[in-house]
């Protein structure tokens, strides 16, 4: 005997009832929001979730009570009602209380034909999501292709042994309880945990009497909004469907445009008035619900009737757009504006990106590593990317995995695509730093070298020169040229950042590597350059060998003969660095990379070498396996060489000065800032200081010219964090390289970490991959430690964080909350280190240090 609850847990919606979203939904509170406007809604009871969980439990409310507090209608549907629209829940069910003393009245005043649609609709949505049978069961119960009303109930009582429930109250009963089991249901749990939902988030109901839709004169059913969900420009659009219910209108034939169109029939010419009010309601509902909304309405005999509004599902640049309306309009504040915007769905808007609706031809899928989207024909190697882009063809570089020699490739193609890999590997940091749609890990993916061609994992081959789309936001590789969007850089992207901007209080630099990557920089408004990293410079083509050529050198003095080449190089490309920043911070880290990078590994590329510099091939071996290291990361590279081979450090020193003296005459003032890469000792500090110091002494005389600069350090390594206080005497400022002090502070190396991290991560070891997301326990740990030394004994020394790190939300909170001064990150992950910079600032006003 089923139990019964106290009947007051539910509520009918009014302008006054105590409807809440924690307790009672999202969809409740709008409806009672649209009682309140005095739209047309039809009668709606309210279930709270404690109720809905009772009724999952077994203990059922009177549904007789509950249709008789809706004043005895026909008819009622039942909506889900969770907290978040985007965590779902059970469908929909309509025509609830249909049987067949309703169904012969129907028959007389809409029908046969329509009332029989109405039962049979009711018998197979019950049959199918309240008993849970089968839905081709009734496919074998049609006698002449069209199932009647009949047929159903049979094929219904043939399969469950019992007649089909006729008493409208027992019908409720059974859908109220199938629609809160199947919320409690495990696989409906994780799903919408997986949405980001609680484990133990509550669903509320709605019961609400219907508006058939059917019958004469004019019924029918359709769905209206007033934005674009792509673009997020205004534009009315949907579909109505005459004799139809619910959302039929989205689906199969006979639906008319809204609005009045040359290619066929509307609603507007065949329901004016009604179609003047729903442009009312929309305005009505857009200014006081403060939201683009997507209204569900019913037409029934001329009549309207609102049933529902829900938020309209739009994309990151709709969404953009929309917000920064709303805020322009005055529904909502600037601030909202901003903290409406999650700071990850910029990245979508900064590239080009494949439009979501055309047509997808997946071929390949893999790691999503850099957003945005590319067309370009498939080559196979860097030299191939050079040779496509010279002839004007965009092109995607595809690799089994990329190295130091693939970057001027990455440079001039379109696109990324490696068969291993993972977010950190190299092609994913470079992509990000250059602002290159990238696909790392590519599943099944072989290479057939011979072919010079492409193999995937259901047999489709590709070959070098054939198109394809590459979507680095969803990881996936389309066959042929996919249609495409334009970056949306707009007046509304532009608006948001500038409103981000005046809240925001940590300052956000960018890494720049070359005077386009400045370029991008400046475009996306970075305060300055928080990381110039120059060796990037040298693998251009025409400076790569004078390196090699520095590198062969025996002696120092053939090493400052070499270097005084690269000296106007360096000097055109800090001048025009500088130039482009017009006054602005830039921090120019000094060489870092161990030596054996600039050379080549393999054979063929020796013996080219060999012929460059005029050398037998063995002395070109012998100087790259002298040179080769167990570990270079920990090997001679950063400081160590600057100290060893003090002559290149010297050079660019040179270079950074006369660039200085060249800029500030030909625009604004300039200050350097020299930044010592991979320092564990103060000691190290103190030797490169004096040299630089006399560098800038000599370079001020010669130009007989003025200039400041700031030297730094590279925080880097554990043991620099740990001695900050005493190297910070030395530094005017510290900037955190979480990119190698997470590698060192780990003792793992981010390019092959990717071999175990998934297995780790899974299973709880790390909570997110540390090159991903930064550490805030252990690294943070260090840079907190490091910080507050730094200040202990230098109290104005700026603070700062450089790195992949610098660009994530999670990273700038961290920043923030230590004092950081700024943080600096790749030039197109700017924009969303601005408004997750805002973000935290609105919802986590930061204490004074």
């Amino acid at each position: 005997m089923q139990k019964h609850v106290d009947t007051t847990a539910y509520l009918r919606i009014t302008p006054d009832a105590a409807i809440t979203t924690k307790a009672h939904g999202g969809r409740a509170k709008c409806l009672q929001r649209l009682v309140r406007l005095d739209l047309p809604v039809p009668e709606t009871l309210a279930l709270p979730f404690d109720m809905v969980e009772r009724i999952a439990a077994g203990q059922m409310p009177d549904t007789r009570a509950m249709l008789a507090c809706l004043n005895g209608v026909g008819l009622v549907s039942v909506r889900p009602s969770s907290e978040d629209p985007d965590w779902g829940g059970p469908g929909a069910m309509l025509n609830i209380g249909m049987n067949q003393a309703l169904h012969a009245e129907l028959s007389r005043t809409l029908g046969v034909e329509a009332a029989d649609q109405l039962y049979v609709r009711f018998i197979q949505a019950y049959a199918v999501h309240v008993a849970r049978l089968d839905p081709e069961m009734f496919d074998s119960a049609k006698a002449d292709g069209v199932l009647t009303p009949a047929e159903a109930l049979r094929a219904y009582e043939l399969e469950t042994d019992e007649a089909f429930p006729q008493d409208p109250a027992v019908q409720l009963a059974e859908v109220l309880r199938s629609m809160a089991r199947a919320w409690a249901g495990t696989s409906a749990r994780l799903l919408r945990m997986a949405r980001g939902a609680p484990a133990d988030a509550g669903l509320g109901l709605v019961v609400q009497a219907m508006a058939l839709g059917l019958g004469r004169p004019e019924s029918g059913a359709g769905v209206i909004q007033f934005a674009d969900p792509v673009t997020g420009e205004p534009q009315i659009t949907g579909r109505y469907r005459s004799q139809a219910q619910g959302r039929d209108a989205l689906t199969g034939e006979g639906a008319l445009y809204l609005t009045r169109d040359p290619r066929g029939p509307s609603f507007e010419e065949l329901c004016p008035e009604a179609y003047a009010d729903l442009l009312r309601y929309g305005s009505l509902i857009r200014s006081r619900l403060r939201e683009e909304m997507q209204i569900e309405f019913t037409i029934e005999n001329n009549r309207l009737h609102v049933l529902d509004a829900v938020r309209i599902g739009r994309s990151a640049r709709a969404a953009l757009k929309i917000a920064v309306r709303l805020a322009e309009d005055g529904c909502i504040p600037k601030t909202e504006a901003v903290l409406r915007i999650p700071p990850r769905a910029l990245t979508e808007l900064l590239h080009r990106q494949v439009d979501p609706r055309g047509a997808r031809d997946v071929a390949i899928t893999g790691i999503a590593a850099s957003p945005g989207g590319a067309v370009g024909r498939i080559v196979l190697s860097s030299s191939a990317a050079q040779a496509s882009a010279a002839q004007g063809e965009p092109c995607i570089l595809v690799r089994r995995e990329t190295t130091p020699e693939d970057v001027r490739g990455m440079h001039v193609a379109a696109g990324v695509l490696t068969e291993k890999g993972g977010m950190t590997s190299h092609a994913a940091v470079i992509a990000r730093g250059l602002g290159l749609p990238c696909v790392v890990g590519a599943r099944g993916l072989r290479f057939v070298p011979r072919d010079r061609s492409v193999k995937t994992a259901d047999g489709r081959v590709f070959r070098e020169g054939d198109i394809i789309t590459l979507d680095g936001s969803t990881g996936e590789v389309l066959a042929g040229a996919a249609q495409m969007l334009a970056p949306a850089l707009d007046g509304a992207f532009r608006s948001l950042l500038s409103w981000a901007d005046e809240v925001r209080d940590i300052g956000i630099r960018a890494n720049a590597d070359t005077p386009a990557d400045a370029q991008t920089a400046r475009m996306f408004e970075a305060e300055g350059i928080g990381l110039c990293r120059t060796e990037h410079m040298f693998f251009e083509e025409d400076r790569l060998t004078v390196m090699r050529e520095m590198i062969f050198a025996d002696k120092a003095e053939d090493r400052r003969a070499v270097l005084e080449r690269l000296l106007p190089m360096q000097r055109e490309d800090f001048t025009r660095l500088f130039s482009i920043m017009q006054g602005m911070p830039v921090c120019i880290r000094l060489f870092d990379p161990p030596l054996h990078e600039f050379l080549p590994s393999e054979r063929d590329g020796m013996r080219e070498l060999a012929e460059a510099l005029a050398l037998p091939l063995a002395d070109v071996t012998a100087r790259v396996d002298a040179l080769s290291e167990f570990n270079p990361m920990l090997g001679m590279r950063g400081v160590r060489l600057g100290i060893v081979m003090p002559e290149i450090y010297d050079m660019q020193a040179r270079a950074i000065f006369e660039a200085t003296i060249e800029a500030s005459r030909l625009g604004e003032p300039v200050v350097p800032e020299i930044m010592i890469p991979l320092v564990s000792a103060r000691r190290e500090v103190e030797l490169v200081k004096s040299r630089i110091d006399a560098v800038a002494a000599e370079v001020r005389n010669a130009k007989r010219a003025s200039f400041t600069y700031r030297l730094g350090v590279m925080v880097e390594t554990p043991r620099a964090a740990l001695r900050a206080g005493e190297i910070a005497r030395h530094a005017d400022f510290l900037s955190f390289g979480t990119n190698d002090l997470t590698q060192m502070t780990y003792g793992l190396s981010r390019d092959d970490a990717g071999r175990f991290m998934a297995a780790y991560v899974s299973q709880g070891v790390f909570g997110e991959d540390p090159f991903h997301q930064l550490d805030t326990e252990g690294v943070g740990e260090l840079l907190k430690i490091g910080a507050e030394r730094g200040r202990e004994s230098k109290p104005d020394i700026t603070v700062a964080l450089c790195g992949e790190h610098g660009g994530n939300p999670e990273s700038i909170g961290f920043c923030r909350a230590a004092g950081f001064d700024y943080v600096s990150c790749s030039p197109y992950r700017v924009p969303v280190a601005r408004l997750a910079a805002a973000q935290l600032a609105l919802l986590e006003p930061k204490n004074p240090r």
